[in-house]
């Protein structure tokens, strides 16, 4: 056996885990992203999906997709520098740049893509970009290949981010990158104040809005409209895949900035571009996002009682704000327990354990959707404590049903 081969044979954690029957990701979903699903031809309750708006299987962005396909075909067949733009993707583009409040905007093939191709290629070589140490690990892998020195900061502090910025050169150019809504603790970014360091310093702002675009401001825009600080943020990077019902990611600013992108993000210029069908379905959910502001209500009610009534029972659900509630349990085989026993008891939840998070915050990511009822959010819960007190998570305690 040749080196690398024996080197990936070893790694056989995964495996060790199915032995003891509760490995907890890559489970065939057999219906759509519904507030019910089917997994392995049973009825299940869906708190574990990124579908805040519940749009993914809403008769009009099908209805886009479809056409589109009959439009365009299922594929571009290139990249968006060579043949691979359509008219569809400058639609897209223009309303995505109008909804957020900026000049112009770039889509790239996933979130991921765009997070890469910009962190990657906005700064240079003498040039230094800061990170908050909870940031998506698409930031993190984008600063990698970037030239620039990398500086991460303690998570959501404002001093500890003065402190990196105050020992930088004053006359490199710096760029702040942060989640305005962090992936797993569900807590917002304290831009009021990020926006006073990085004007202190000169320093440009990107924040990525992949889980507040649909759940944070007014109308959905996310973190940068929620604080009314628009303007003070640089860059705006937002996804598809969560409220917009589709597949992709934009980044949003300035034409200068969004014209060097074009022309230097290599996920931009060496990848598919994404498809008619996704273009379509992700148009369309824009504006229905903008046609249904009930649903944002909605989303949000849904949010508050489950908080409630998480906390009621006793679950440590840390500084969330957001529909993002994380269920700490800070033990890796709990987690993986506590989630097979609620998909056998009709609950899908997702268990987060380490590189995702610290080895000692390992949790249940239970997320909400405007479509959920409060009497399926009420059941989950119940079973998810009835689940805890049997694993010793919870203490033994009667907590009256209240919707």
């Amino acid at each position: 056996m040749k080196p690398l081969q024996k080197k990936l044979s070893e790694y056989v954690a995964p495996q060790e885990v199915k032995k003891q029957g509760f490995y907890p990701y890559f489970n065939p979903i057999e219906s759509a992203q519904d507030p019910e699903i089917q997994v392995n031809g049973k009825k299940v309750q869906m708190f574990g999906s990124n579908s805040y708006l519940g749009l993914t299987n809403h008769p009009k962005t099908k209805e886009a997709a479809a056409n589109a396909i009959k439009k365009y075909g299922t594929g571009c067949a290139g990249s968006r520098f060579l043949n691979g733009t359509i008219d569809l993707h400058l639609e897209l583009e223009q309303a995505l740049a109008d909804f957020v409040g900026k000049e112009a905007a770039i889509v790239f093939s996933t979130g991921f893509q765009a997070n890469l191709g910009a962190a990657s290629a906005l700064t240079g070589r003498h040039d230094y970009i800061l990170i908050d140490e909870y940031d998506h690990a698409s930031i993190i892998d984008g600063c990698r290949l970037s030239f620039s020195k990398v500086i991460k900061y303690k998570h959501n502090d404002v001093d500890s981010l003065d402190g990196e910025l105050k020992a930088l050169p004053q006359d490199k150019n710096k760029l702040i990158i942060v989640d305005g809504v962090f992936s797993m603790e569900g807590d917002i970014v304290n831009l009021p104040e990020l926006v006073k360091i990085a004007e202190k310093y000169e320093a440009s702002i990107m924040v990525d809005e992949a889980h507040s675009i649909g759940v944070l401001g007014k109308n959905g825009e996310g973190t940068a409209a929620h604080f009314g600080l628009t303007d003070q943020v640089d860059i705006i990077m937002g996804t598809f895949s969560k409220s917009l019902a589709s597949v992709g990611g934009f980044i949003a600013s300035d034409a200068a900035t969004i014209n060097y992108l074009m022309h230097h993000s290599r996920s931009l210029i060496f990848s598919a571009s994404i498809s008619p069908a996704n273009a379509a379905s992700a148009l369309t959910a824009l504006e229905i996002l903008k046609a249904e502001p009930e649903r944002l209500v909605r989303l949000w009610e849904n949010t508050h009682y489950a908080m409630r009534r998480l906390k009621e029972f006793g679950f440590d659900i840390g500084k969330t704000e957001t529909p993002i509630i994380p269920i700490y349990v800070r033990d890796d085989v709990k987690t993986f327990t506590l989630a097979r026993m609620l998909l056998d008891d009709g609950v899908f939840v997702n268990a987060i354990v380490s590189p995702a998070v610290r080895s000692d915050s390992s949790l249940i990511r239970f997320s909400l959707m405007a479509t959920h009822t409060l009497q399926q959010i009420e059941t989950a819960v119940q079973k998810m404590n009835k689940a805890a007190i049997k694993l010793g998570i919870l203490e033994t305690q009667e907590v009256l049903e209240n919707i």
